[in-house]
């Protein structure tokens, strides 16, 4: 088997479309935006990207029958303007190693500018060690103009958070995004890093909508966002305060960006 193999469904045609890139990482925040859009856009399925970079695994479904983990990219076309084409990248794991996350991260680049990509947006989570009620959408950019856009949207762009740099995907499609003349940003939900976390999915949509000028609606996954919610409160219950926080080397552990 080839490290990485890309079985097409079909030939399209793109206008200067953006790359979404959501897979699963710290709070499943990431996966459970880049899910959602694509649903909620009726995103058409363009690609699957098959690799020995990820886990030896398959996933069987209700009626017995296999499937083999994958990355898939799917293709929205804008329609009115000013909306734009979309790709997006959503899967089951991210890299392994980090050769199959460099080897996995340009096979797709590849591809995108192909298609003319010159912009994308890696959506993760930031893992804060205690509970958030209120995530907020923290940043990180190609160039000091992307910062400045996407402060009036309401992102968060800190000198300390995230302190150790991006780690795995959502900060690789950015730093060799660069190399193929593409620009963006990562869109970051605080999470606890305790639960999959749909709130936080839900901040990061948000400002991606305006991004990307095309309106979302959001709630089913509000509707989830409540289930956590009641899941956090219980959580809280048995910790006996309001705001548990994790011991000083838990909170070093979760400050993964993914």
């Amino acid at each position: 088997m080839e490290d990485v193999v890309v079985l097409w469904d079909e030939k399209v045609t793109l206008r200067d479309p953006v790359l979404v890139e959501g897979l699963p990482g710290v709070g499943n925040v990431g996966k459970l935006a880049a899910d959602y859009l694509k649903d909620a856009l009726k995103a058409k399925h363009l690609a699957t990207l098959y690799s020995k970079y990820f886990p030896p695994q398959v996933y069987v479904n209700e009626e017995g029958v296999i499937r083999l983990v994958s990355n898939d990219l799917y293709y929205v076309k804008g329609g009115r303007a000013p909306a734009r084409d979309l790709l997006i990248l959503v899967g089951d794991y991210q890299g392994l190693s980090p050769e199959g996350q460099y080897e996995l991260t340009d096979r797709v680049l590849r591809a995108a500018k192909e298609f003319g990509v010159r912009e994308l947006y890696t959506l993760a989570g930031f893992a804060q060690g205690k509970l958030v009620e209120a995530p907020r959408v923290l940043g990180a950019a190609t160039s000091q103009g992307r910062v400045e856009a996407m402060k009036p949207l309401g992102v968060v762009f800190s000198r300390t958070d995230p302190g150790g740099g991006l780690l795995g995907a959502s900060g690789l499609f950015l730093g060799l995004g660069r190399l193929y003349g593409m620009e963006g940003v990562c869109l970051m939900g605080e999470t606890s890093g305790y639960f999959v976390d749909p709130r936080s999915a839900e901040a990061v949509l948000r400002v991606l909508s305006q991004v990307l000028q095309r309106p979302i609606d959001l709630s089913a996954l509000e509707s989830k966002a409540k289930e956590i919610d009641r899941i956090a409160a219980k959580f809280r219950e048995m910790e006996g305060k309001p705001s548990p926080e994790a011991p000083a080397q838990a909170r070093e552990d979760l400050g993964y960006i993914g």
